[in-house]
């Protein structure tokens, strides 16, 4: 169980490029780039963790409008029961045409015995 991998299944249907960590080929005019963020226990009253809760940053750069993108990837990720933390435009860089946006999510793992 792993969120990059449920990400990966989640967003790779959406035909924009995705990668993990860095973007490592030639940039598209958009693309996204999935950077883990927290692996946490949730504390329970026997100290003894039932819960995982993994996060992930996805980032996603554009070199046009990128509402619609942000926008398809917000329904995907509620569609497969992704809890998105937070939403936010990073800013347009200058040195590299792109606007960025940021959406945060967590899933919540049961551990396995």
């Amino acid at each position: 169980m792993s969120i990059l991998s449920d990400l990966q299944n989640t967003l790779e249907p959406l035909g924009i490029p995705l990668e993990t960590g860095i973007f490592s080929d030639n940039a598209p005019s958009e693309y996204i780039v999935l950077v883990p963020m927290n692996d946490i226990f949730e504390l329970h009253a026997d100290n003894e963790p039932k819960i995982d809760v993994q996060e992930v940053r996805i980032s996603l750069y554009s070199k046009g409008n990128y509402t619609k993108a942000k926008n398809t990837i917000v329904r995907a990720l509620l569609k497969a029961d992704f809890t998105v933390t937070a939403r936010q435009y990073i800013g347009y860089e200058t040195d590299t045409g792109y606007h960025h946006y940021n959406v945060d999510v967590a899933k919540y793992y049961e551990l396995e015995e």
